[in-house]
C-alpha cells in the first residue's frame, strides 16, 4: 500500500459540499452536451458533406467513426491524466482543444481534412469527459450525489433528440451560406463558455504529491509521470476491438474484423501483465487494480456494458426505421423522439431527487422493466403496420424513456460509491470507455440484425424484431444488476 497526500478538498465540508457545486455541475453538463451533440448531429449532415466536399464512401463513414474511435482509445488514459495533473486542469484543456477542433472541422477544405479534425476532436473529448464524474464526486456530499448524477438522464435524452433535429435544421437553413459547417460551429459558444466558466467555478485540485511506495520507489502518481508503454498497449487493445465494431457492419463483416476482435483478447492480457510489472517496480498503473476488487464497480461495468448496448441499438434502429423504412426526414424523425426525451427527464428527476437515495438498486431494476416494456410496445406498434404516425409511437417511447431516466442516477451513484479519491480518474475513464464499448457493440449487433431482417422481411418487421432484441438485452441487464449492492452507501453516507 502506498502512502498518498490527497489534493485539497473543495471549499466546504463533506456534509455540505463545495459552495458552487450546482454551478460547477452546469459546466460539466455543458461539456456533456457538446460531446453528445457531436455524437448524434454529424450523421444528419453527412449527405450534405458528401455533396460539398466529395470523398469516398469510406471517408464519409469515417467522419463519424474517427471521432468515436479516437474517443474510445484515449478515454482511460484521459481519466488517469486527471489523477496525475488535476481534473480541473484537464477539463479546461479538453474543453479548449475540443472547441478549437470544432472550428477546424467547420473550416475543413476536404473530406480527408475533416476526418483528421474529427480525430483531434475525439482525442480532446477523451481528456474532457472522464473528468466530469470525478469532479462531481469531489464537489457533492454523499446525500446529493444521486440527485447530481440523476441530471445526466435529462441531458442524455434531450441531446439525443436535439442532435438530429438541430443538425437537420442547421444544414437545411444554410445560415450565412455555412450549410453543414454550422453543425460544428454550434460548439463554439458552448465550448468558450465552458472554458471560461470552468476556470472560475470548478474547484481547484492538484495532482497527488510526494510519497513513497512500500518498496521505497517513487510513486509515479506523485511525480507526474505516466506509463507510455501501458498507454500504447491499452490503446492497441481498444483499437483492435472497437475499430471492427465501428466499421464491420458497413463493410459486411469481412474475416479481418473477427480476427481483429479476437486479437484484442491476448493484447488485453498483455496489458495486464505489463501493468503488474509497473506495480512491481513501484509505479502507478493506468488502471488501478484495486478497482477490480470493488464489488459495486465491477458489477456496474458488467451491467452497464449490456445496458448501453441496448440503449445505443434502440436509438440507431428507431432512427433508421423512420428514415429508411418510412421515408421521414431527419427533422421529422428527431421531433418524433420528443416523447422519449420527456420520459427520460421525468424518470431522471424522480430517480435522482426522490427514489434512488431511498430505494437504490430497486429503482434501477424498475427502470429496466419499464424500458423493456417500452421496447416491446414499440415492437407491437410497428410490426405489420402499413403506416405510422408520430402519435402512435409516442406511448411506447415515453414508457421506454421513463425507464431509461430511472436508471441513470442509481447506476453512476452505485458504481462510484466505494471508489477512493486516488482511483476516481481511473474509474471515470473505465466507466466512460465501457459506455463507448457497449454502444459500439449495440450498434454492431442490433444494426446487423436490423439490416439482415430488413432485406428479407421489410423494415417494419425488422424494426419490431430488433426492438425485441433490445428488450432481451435489458432483461439480461436486469439479471446482472442483482450483483450490485442494494444501496450506493448505507444510510446515505459514504463508504
Amino acid at each position: 500500500m502506498t502512502s498518498q497526500i490527497a489534493p485539497p478538498a473543495p471549499t466546504g465540508t463533506p456534509s455540505t459540499g463545495y459552495r458552487l457545486r450546482w454551478a460547477g455541475l452546469a459546466v460539466i453538463l455543458a461539456a456533456e452536451v457538446m460531446d453528445l451533440l457531436d455524437t448524434t448531429i454529424v450523421g444528419v449532415a453527412a449527405p450534405a458533406v458528401r455533396q460539398d466536399l466529395g470523398g469516398s464512401d469510406a471517408q464519409i463513414q469515417w467522419i463519424t467513426a474517427s471521432y468515436t474511435l479516437a474517443f474510445a482509445v484515449l478515454l482511460i488514459t484521459g481519466g488517469r491524466l486527471g489523477d496525475l495533473f488535476g481534473r480541473k486542469r484537464l477539463f479546461v484543456l479538453g474543453a479548449a482543444g475540443f472547441t478549437l477542433a470544432s472550428v477546424l472541422c467547420a473550416a475543413a477544405p476536404g473530406a480527408g481534412t475533416l476526418v483528421a479534425a474529427r480525430t483531434v476532436q475525439g482525442l480532446f473529448a477523451a481528456l474532457l469527459i472522464p473528468q466530469g464524474l470525478g469532479l462531481i464526486k469531489a464537489m457533492f456530499p454523499p446525500k446529493e450525489l444521486g440527485t447530481a448524477f440523476g441530471l445526466f438522464g435529462p441531458i442524455l435524452g434531450l441531446s439525443s433528440v436535439l442532435g438530429p433535429t438541430l443538425g437537420g435544421y442547421l444544414t437545411g437553413a444554410d445560415w450565412f451560406g455555412l450549410g453543414w459547417r454550422a453543425v460544428f460551429l454550434i460548439n463554439l459558444p458552448v465550448g468558450l463558455l465552458a472554458v471560461f466558466a470552468a476556470g472560475r467555478i470548478l474547484p481547484a485540485d492538484r495532482p497527488y504529491r510526494a510519497g513513497r511506495s512500500t518498496t521505497g520507489a517513487a510513486d509515479d502518481a506523485r511525480t507526474g509521470r505516466i506509463d507510455p508503454v501501458g498507454v500504447l498497449v491499452l490503446g492497441l487493445a481498444v483499437l483492435l476491438l472497437v475499430y471492427p465494431l465501428v466499421q464491420g457492419r458497413e463493410l459486411g463483416w469481412p474475416l479481418w474484423t473477427f480476427l481483429s476482435m479476437a486479437a484484442s483478447v491476448p493484447t488485453a492480457w498483455l496489458f495486464t501483465v505489463q501493468q503488474r510489472g509497473v506495480l512491481r517496480r513501484g509505479g502507478t498503473p493506468l488502471i488501478e487494480p484495486s478497482l477490480f476488487g470493488k464489488r459495486a464497480f465491477v458489477s456496474a461495468l458488467a451491467t452497464g456494458l449490456v445496458f448501453f448496448a441496448a440503449l445505443s441499438g434502440l436509438m440507431l434502429v428507431f432512427t433508421l426505421h423512420l428514415q429508411l423504412g418510412l421515408g421521414w426526414t431527419p427533422l421529422h424523425a428527431g421531433l418524433s423522439m420528443i416523447p422519449l426525451s420527456i420520459g427520460v427527464v421525468v424518470g431522471a428527476v424522480l430517480s435522482g431527487a426522490l427514489l434512488a437515495p431511498r430505494y437504490g438498486r430497486r429503482v434501477l431494476h424498475l427502470g429496466m422493466v419499464l424500458a423493456a416494456a417500452g421496447a416491446l410496445g414499440l415492437w407491437a406498434t410497428v410490426d405489420g403496420a402499413d403506416g405510422l404516425t408520430s402519435w402512435q409511437l409516442a406511448p411506447a417511447l415515453a414508457l421506454a424513456g421513463l425507464g431509461l431516466g430511472l436508471i441513470m442516477a442509481p447506476f453512476f451513484d452505485i458504481a462510484l460509491a466505494g471508489v477512493e479519491e486516488s482511483e476516481t480518474g481511473s474509474a471515470s475513464g473505465v466507466l466512460n470507455a465501457q459506455q463507448q464499448l457497449g454502444g459500439s457493440m449495440g450498434v454492431a449487433l442490433l444494426g446487423t440484425a436490423f439490416f439482415g431482417w430488413a432485406r428479407t422481411d421489410g423494415f417494419g418487421h425488422a424494426a419490431g424484431l430488433t426492438y425485441g432484441l433490445v428488450a432481451a438485452l435489458l432483461a439480461a441487464a436486469f439479471v446482472i444488476a442483482f450483483l450490485l449492492p442494494r444501496q450506493a452507501r448505507p444510510d446515505g453516507e459514504g463508504h
